[in-house]
């Protein structure tokens, strides 16, 4: 292997006929034991034919394969550290003897670099430990009741309450009275808050139950005969020269309220009986909380520590020429253009160099990931699908069931297996640097840049 400079590498892998030439001769013999050719019966073509029909095939396949093999081991032997697919060498052709018995390969190989990045005590890392305050559990618990709230029949439309009001609708004439043989639609649903023209808007203003009020649908949706067609319960185009006005009767009007924190709403958040009162619901809610908070505090440290390795690193040099060659012909088997190369090279050189420093501080942090990390992770991720719907007392047994399930998804189960690593890569580097810890609240946190 020659190495004109320490990103790239020229791979040279020679085959002599005795390499190759037993296992071509045991395929022949098994091809001529199988071979079924007219004129002769089954394991008696004469090895001339065989040999005329495939033997250039078996050979070129043979030879192919030990080149592969040879490549491989190679690598693995040297401990080379190879960046994306090796490609046949640009400047050096394969070539044969003359005598077609022995061939010479080469290959394009970007090297992996060294990566100089070395992290201990005396790197200082900035790491935000967000308060607890009242009002995190307060915003909690708003969102909790909201979740298991339910719509109920009000007496008045208020439009800052998101009220919906439903109704019948009927076509005027131009005298403002019901149109014979018009246009008549029964349960009619609408949010007046969503009518984009403020004319048409006041119209519905304090509404009551049994008010009756003319408007027009195509004043109230300009440019949306779409809206318009729905509301009438008409095809797109059939309301495109309806511009007369509408009576819309109330018969009824909802309004979406908030569970009340009670120990009804405590029992469906958590198991019965488990919470029983008001302080003891906002414990296990930020009970809850917390870890939300430190896996936010964790993601922000681990973003200042890619930030700080990668000035630590100084500038990675690569074998670009190659590494754009790999990506071209990855595209190609995607039936993608080369225009898509050069918008995503760039991006695709600084995630690889990321990664190469990622890769540095895990083997430095000693870090190792078995299938109990992985399952926590996927425990973890479920546990938070399902608070973002309110359900905050998952049974274990469920957890375990639905991880497993995230866990068969090969897709899925990759991107579980890269958050492993990395939540136990930034439990590792929390230990190796020292931690500037500073108290912020959430909102100080979140306005940090």
């Amino acid at each position: 292997m020659e190495t004109p400079d320490k990103v790239s590498a020229l791979l040279t892998v020679v085959v002599e006929e005795e390499d190759y030439k037993t296992k071509v001769e045991q395929k022949l013999k098994d091809y001529r034991r199988k071979a079924n050719v007219p004129g002769f019966r089954r394991g008696q073509v004469p090895m001339g034919i065989i040999k005329r029909q495939f033997g250039d095939a078996i050979q070129r396949d043979e030879i192919g394969t030990l080149v592969n093999e040879s490549v491989g081991k190679y690598l693995q032997d040297n401990n080379v550290g190879v960046l994306g697919t090796i490609l046949p060498s640009e400047t050096h052709k394969p070539d044969a003897s003359s005598t077609d018995k022995s061939y010479t390969f080469y290959f394009d190989i970007a090297l992996a670099p060294e990566i100089n990045v070395n992290l201990s005590k005396d790197d200082h890392i900035t790491y935000y430990d967000i308060d607890m305050d009242d009002e995190i559990i307060d915003q909690q618990v708003s969102m909790i009741a909201s979740q298991h709230g339910q719509y109920e029949d009000v007496e008045q439309f208020d439009e800052s309450k998101a009220d919906r009001l439903v109704g019948d609708l009927r076509q005027l004439d131009e005298e403002g009275s019901t149109l014979e043989g018009g246009i008549t639609v029964a349960e009619v649903s609408l949010m007046p808050q969503y009518i984009k023209v403020e004319e048409q808007k006041a119209l519905f203003a304090n509404a009551k139950l049994g008010d009756i009020i003319p408007f027009n649908p195509k004043k109230a949706y300009p440019d949306n005969d779409a809206e318009v067609a729905a509301m009438l319960k008409m095809k797109k185009e059939e309301v495109a020269d309806i511009t007369s006005d509408f009576s819309f009767q109330v018969t009824r009007i909802t309004r979406y309220v908030p569970a009340k924190v009670d120990q009804q709403l405590f029992d469906k958040v958590f198991q019965p009986g488990t919470v029983n009162s008001e302080e003891e619901f906002r414990q296990e809610i930020a009970k809850g909380i917390k870890p939300q908070l430190v896996s936010e505090a964790d993601y922000r440290f681990f973003a200042d520590v890619k930030k700080y390795a990668e000035e630590m690193a100084g500038e990675i040099n690569l074998a670009e020429d190659i590494l754009k060659r790999v990506m071209r012909f990855r595209l190609k088997e995607e039936n993608k253009s080369d225009a898509s190369v050069d918008e995503a090279f760039d991006s695709s050189i600084s995630a690889l160099k990321w990664q190469l420093i990622k890769e540095k501080l895990v083997r430095n942090a000693g870090v190792q990931v078995g299938d109990d990390d992985i399952k926590l992770t996927a425990k973890a991720m479920a546990r938070a699908q399902f608070a973002q719907y309110g359900m905050n007392d998952i049974p274990d047994d469920y957890l375990e069931s639905y991880a497993d399930k995230l866990l068969k998804d090969e897709k899925s189960r990759d991107g579980i297996i890269d958050r492993t690593v990395d939540n136990v890569l930034v439990h590792a580097l929390k230990n190796t640097v020292t931690l500037d810890v500073k108290k912020v609240s959430l909102d100080e946190f979140r306005q940090i840049k």
